[in-house]
């Protein structure tokens, strides 16, 4: 018998394939559902499966898994999480918890631990902000501007970008859910906003019924002031988080890859060597302290709550015209 950790991969596209082969170089074996054969055949070729199946059911009842990873589309992470609760399996769950807050309040209470893949977190020139900004070092923070900008034809360039779930509203897709990494930074960084006004909209030429483009304002208490907006659209892609305080500013870019703090008139730079991919082993490695060492998630489904519902008013500030108050 395998003294390997098993892992249930449900969902086998782009973010899937990724989890599955971090975790298989890091000595796990896996199983994969996937309604699609052709996703399927790929992961296995890919890494090589244990089991795979399109019927997920079938595969759990006639498996064992010691973890599994969600990276199917967001409306349905909710009953899936519950089904592996039920047997108390550690689940590593893409962002983001689910598509709407009253479905992901199912979760409160639920018997398992979920650790929530808002992977900016573990990504060193973000961690290296967080720091300076616990530190205080650029004094109190008073506006910040987050910006994503990447065009969604150029996401997974190998199928047509309409029959991806980021182009169907009605499976979660869309700017402001998937791109509420910087929802969950924002958090991260800054704590709950107090203050929400947003566009969420559908404004460009895709074809997709999903939102484009956001344009949100979060204000807080203290009189911080956060504008972010996320559009699906951009060429070329761009991704930035640029913070301005009493004394002084941080910058981060995605590209180039690389810190600036800058300080009356003196500007240190730092650059960094990371890949993309470093941030989801980083997630993988802590998914399996997770479960051999009964770890408690870094980010957990509070977080995942918490940008929800900053998710929801940013919807309903759309829908209304206003300026919404989280309690």
């Amino acid at each position: 018998m395998s003294s390997k950790i098993h892992i249930l991969i449900i969902g086998a596209g782009s973010a899937g394939k990724r989890h599955a082969q971090n975790l298989s170089s890091l000595g796990c074996e896996i199983s994969a559902f996937d309604p699609r054969e052709d996703r399927l055949k790929e992961i296995t070729e890919k890494i090589g499966c244990i089991k795979t199946d399109t019927d997920l059911e079938r595969l759990r009842s006639e498996h064992t898994f010691d973890g599994a990873v969600i990276a199917s589309p967001p409306i349905f992470h909710i009953a899936q999480a519950q089904e592996l609760a039920k047997k108390g399996t550690p689940v590593l769950m893409e962002k983001p918890l689910s598509a709407h807050l009253v479905d992901a309040e199912l979760l409160k209470d639920i018997n398992t631990r979920i650790l929530l893949g808002y992977t900016y977190r573990w990504w060193k020139p973000l961690i290296d902000v967080k720091a300076q900004l616990d530190e205080h070092d650029i004094g109190t923070v008073r506006h910040v501007r987050m910006v994503m900008s990447a065009h969604l034809a150029d996401w997974h360039p190998w199928e047509n970008y309409k029959d991806f779930f980021m182009a169907k509203k009605e499976m979660g897709g869309g700017a402001l859910l998937d791109e509420s990494h910087f929802i969950d930074l924002m958090i991260w960084m800054f704590g709950m906003p107090k203050y929400i006004f947003a566009n969420v909209e559908t404004i460009g030429n895709l074809e997709i019924n999903s939102d484009d483009s956001v344009d949100l304002i979060a204000r807080y208490a203290n009189g911080t002031r956060v504008n972010m907006h996320l559009d699906l659209l951009g060429r070329p892609h761009e991704k930035y988080i640029h913070i301005v305080g009493d004394g002084g500013s941080i910058r981060w870019s995605f590209e180039p890859n690389e810190v600036v703090v800058h300080k009356a008139g003196i500007a240190e730079m730092q650059t960094y060597t990371s890949e993309r991919n470093d941030m989801f082993k980083e997630v993988a490695a802590e998914f399996i302290e997770m479960i051999e060492h009964n770890k408690h998630p870094s980010c957990t489904i509070a977080d995942g709550m918490r940008v929800l519902e900053v998710v929801e008013a940013a919807r309903k500030s759309s829908q209304e015209h206003k300026e919404i108050i989280l309690t």
